[in-house]
């Protein structure tokens, strides 16, 4: 048996951590119409297998390892599948094909289901489905010409007369090794390119702030979707000036957007972009399905308030180098480099970007008509990854970029994934229009965008009455007096009630000092006292500190020796978590003379004559106290002002809670 090929390695580990999924599968789905002969078509579908040792290989474990173990004979060929569906089961019938996942160490690397569609007369779909393991993108073409030229020969009676190829993918594993050298050699070409890499990926971000809707998962499901991309032709032909005049490709160009993009959307100023490379580094290689297609690490420097030529520069010199030195399996370079490991991301990067250069799968089968039938992404190995393709006139005049976004379906709404592409296409047209203009100056937005955001989301304007707090709590009362207001422990208040009792505390509270411009702390726990106390603060003038009892004895101490309250609103139970050296005296609510002093003070609202002085709107209502995690807990003063601000808005802000109760 045969040692894997470096990328081939990394397939097999990620198969071992997930088990059997469909997440590096390559489908290729294709109609047939016409008079099909599926004996010609079994045999060259044998004929492809003896012609490509990678679709006949499986990757068994010896000692902890996994090796390539080419099968021969029958146990090598596919077992091609014939079914009979309805044109109404197609769909369902192609998606469990490309959805089932394959055991590496003991099935075939593809698997080919041919579909009979019963209700339409000599029509059938052709299902083939690979594992990134044995083949990648470019592969498709070969594969797709081989199995042309096979059919047809088969379909004359004999086997197909093409050339044996040079090598085979076990050749190239073996090539690999040898001709990137030892690392341990400083003169070897691993030694030189991973040196580069280190330096070139050097405090690379570990993951960027995308803008996710849905919390970042533990371990990545890989389930996604795709939505469409489409540069229209006047961009497009816009790109292909401003990359020539850089001498850069349009590749580079996209790039340079991509990354503008991404950090208009919150990712930062170092943008690091996965991207594939053919890794077809010798011509013998060419007509081979195997697996070489490698990725590299280009980081985007997006920092200093550049403009768009500024930045494509910097990203064609970076390109440039990370092309040189593309030998370097990305595997490995994850190895060597040792970022900080999570099953929730993808390691270096999160955000791929392909441009479809390699020649698209041409199936010519005799007697027949062949079409593609689109798939739609289940899978996404990135957060998000872009794939596009240039499209130009018989004159080569630029018609458009077309192509797809996938996206992680735990990470994103299919709103969110479309707002994306769409942006970049926007953010194409705007940078390459004006690319000597300061990237700050493109905006990602939309128009209908920028107008909800800074105009329809900001028409916060409305009228505040002049008024506090305890005011519109007894107009309140005036309208339901006998509805219910608070509810607690068996405890229930109507609004006329309530009012009643808070109005007596806040005489009480006055008779102790209480008014406006002073505080009152108020530790107590959740009850129907609490909340005649809040509102009895507030009636009395005073603005009131809310002190949690459990809070650390340190931070309380801290809270009322920062805010100097005029009392302590309590219970004996809760007051004896406090600390006992407070300058501010304790009202005990439990206790029988304060309880009977309370009860006979009038239930009536009060007046501003009842008080030390008027209470104006923009005196304290209530003092919070922020955490501390940056240091010592600060209070942050809240005016009657802004609080009654919030409270009208209320209706008009949560129309659902009207008649609710709120826990």
């Amino acid at each position: 048996m045969i040692p894997v090929s470096f990328a081939q390695r990394r397939l097999w580990f990620l198969g071992q951590l997930e088990g059997a999924s469909a997440t590096y599968n390559i489908p290729l789905v294709l109609r047939l119409t016409g008079a099909l002969d599926v004996a010609a078509l079994r045999a060259a579908l044998a004929d492809v297998a003896g012609r490509h040792e990678s679709l006949r290989t499986v990757f068994p474990q010896v000692d902890g390892e996994p090796r390539q173990e080419i099968l021969r004979g029958a146990a090598g060929l596919p077992d091609v599948v014939v079914e009979s569906v309805p044109t109404g089961g197609v769909a369902a019938a192609v998606a469990d094909v490309t959805g089932a996942g394959f055991d590496l160490e003991r099935d075939l690397p593809w698997r080919v289901r041919l579909l009979e569609v019963t209700d339409a007369p000599a029509e059938w779909v052709l299902v083939m489905v690979v594992h990134h393991i044995a083949a990648d993108g470019w592969s498709m073409a070969p594969l797709a010409k081989d199995l042309s030229q096979a059919y047809a020969a088969r379909c004359q009676g004999h086997a197909p007369a093409w050339e044996e190829l040079p090598v085979q993918y076990a050749d190239y594993t073996l090539w690999q090794r040898e001709v990137l050298g030892d690392e341990d050699d400083p003169d070897s070409v691993i030694a030189a390119q991973v040196a580069y890499w280190k330096e070139a990926l050097a405090d690379l971000p570990e993951q960027l702030d995308l803008p996710v809707d849905y919390p970042r998962p533990a371990v990545a499901s890989q389930e996604g979707a795709s939505v469409d991309v489409r540069v229209p032709a006047e961009a497009h032909a816009r790109l292909v000036a401003l990359s020539r005049s850089c001498g850069a490709s349009v590749f580079m160009t996209v790039q340079a957007a991509l990354a503008v993009l991404l950090s208009k959307m919150g990712a930062g100023e170092d943008i690091p972009i996965g991207t594939p490379v053919a890794g077809r580094t010798d011509d013998a290689l060419d007509d081979m399905v195997g697996f070489f297609v490698n990725t590299l690490v280009l980081r985007t420097d997006v920092s200093g308030d550049p403009t768009f030529r500024e930045v494509l520069e910097r990203v064609r010199e970076a390109d440039l180098a990370a092309f040189s030195h593309e030998d370097v399996p990305f595997e490995r370079l994850v190895e060597i480099l040792n970022p900080a490991r999570s099953m929730a991301r993808h390691p270096l990067f999160q955000v791929m970007l392909t441009f479809q250069n390699v020649a698209e799968p041409d199936l010519a089968l005799p007697g027949l008509s062949v079409h593609p039938e689109r798939t739609s992404a289940k899978t996404a190995k990135f957060a998000l990854s872009f794939t596009l393709g240039e499209s130009q006139a018989e004159d080569g005049t630029p018609t458009g970029l077309r192509g797809r976004l996938d996206y992680r379906t735990d990470l994103f709404a299919e709103g969110t994934a479309q707002g994306l592409a769409d942006r970049l296409v926007r953010v194409v047209e705007a940078l390459v229009a004006a690319p000597d203009q300061p990237i700050r100056s493109v905006s990602a937005l939309a128009d209908d965008e920028r107008q909800r955001m800074l105009v329809e989301w900001n028409d916060t304007a409305r009228e505040v009455p002049d008024t506090t707090l305890p005011e519109l709590f007894e107009a309140q009362v005036a309208r339901t007096p006998d509805a219910s207001a608070v509810v607690s422990g068996g405890v229930e208040l109507t609004y006329g009630e309530l009012n009643a009792r808070a109005n007596r505390l806040a005489r009480h509270l006055v008779a102790c000092g209480a008014g406006p411009e002073r505080l009152v702390a108020v530790a107590l726990r959740r009850s129907v006292d609490l909340v005649v106390a809040l509102l009895a603060v507030l009636k009395s003038g005073s603005g009131y500190v809310p002190v949690d009892p459990e809070y650390p004895v340190d931070r309380i101490d801290h809270m009322l020796a920062d805010a100097e309250p005029v009392l302590v609103i309590t219970d004996t139970d809760t007051a004896s978590a406090l600390p006992q050296d407070s300058t501010a005296p304790h009202l005990l609510l439990d206790d029988p003379r304060v309880r009977h002093a309370v009860a006979g003070r009038d239930s009536g609202d009060l007046s501003d004559g009842d008080r030390l002085s008027p209470v104006l709107p923009a005196h304290p209502v209530y003092v919070i106290y922020t955490s501390g995690s940056t240091g010592r807990p600060k209070g942050v003063v809240v005016s009657h002002a802004a609080l009654v601000n919030y409270v009208v808005r209320c209706p008009q802000a949560y129309p659902d809670l009207a008649g609710s109760t709120v826990w």
